[in-house]
């Protein structure tokens, strides 16, 4: 068994994983991430990208946002999980109901944090940042302040 196994890996390697890759795969430049508007329920002047899936629809999707310098999102909750990755800049965030810079924790290009779900949760940037979020959908967003959601002063 173990000359099968070490013959089928020195075969992949050979081949340069050729017989792995899926016809499904999609890969995107950074140059072909293609932005727009943020959704009504984030707060104005975010922008947001969609990678892969359809985060309006069940099953898994990716997306990505850029919060300006400045940006803020009030405490809020998901009914699922929120795994974030910084990609550039730094996201503040933390625990609870309310806003608490001073309490926040900050993340670096790279840093990760899994955000459970129905848990009220803030985030917010001092510099312009880059997240990418990769959760099931569909999407969705309560803020623990009704008044604070922006979907609801339109």
């Amino acid at each position: 068994m173990r000359p099968f196994i070490l013959a089928t890996i020195l075969g992949l390697a050979a081949s340069g994983g050729a017989g792995v890759q899926d016809a499904r795969s999609q890969a995107i430049s950074v140059d072909a991430v293609k932005w727009g508007p943020a959704p009504p329920v984030l707060p104005k002047g975010g922008e947001m990208a969609v990678l892969s899936g359809d985060p309006g629809k069940p099953g898994s999707f990716t997306v990505r946002l850029k919060l300006p310098a400045g940006y803020r999102i009030p405490p809020h909750q998901h009914p699922h999980s929120e795994p974030v990755t910084v990609i550039s800049g730094e996201l503040h965030f933390g625990p609870g109901e309310k806003l608490d810079e001073r309490n926040a924790r900050k993340l670096g290009p790279g840093g990760f944090v899994d955000l459970p779900a129905n848990a009220h949760h803030f985030a917010f940037a001092l510099v312009e940042t880059v997240i990418q979020i990769t959760a099931d959908g569909p999407f969705g967003i309560t803020y623990a302040n009704p008044a604070d959601d922006p979907s609801k002063s339109q």
